[in-house]
């Protein structure tokens, strides 16, 4: 492996270590999804985006078969 894909390697790791999605609570509450509170959009289609995300690793992997062939 080159020296640059490792820096690149690194360098995405680090950043996505530094990720946080939402600021930390005063308190330390974990809390969740409750009775009164809206669950995220994206909960709903969990299913259909994991269903969607196989369908396009299996065409991205049969074409790039088809052209090294």
């Amino acid at each position: 492996m080159k020296t640059i894909n490792k820096l690149i390697s690194a360098f995405f790791l680090f950043a996505v270590l530094l990720i946080n999605a939402q600021p930390p609570q005063p308190g330390g509450g974990g809390g969740g999804v409750g009775p009164g509170d809206q669950a995220a959009p994206i909960d709903m289609y969990v299913y259909v985006l994991s269903a969607v995300a196989v369908a396009f690793i299996v065409f991205f992997t049969k074409k790039y078969k088809s052209q090294k062939a």
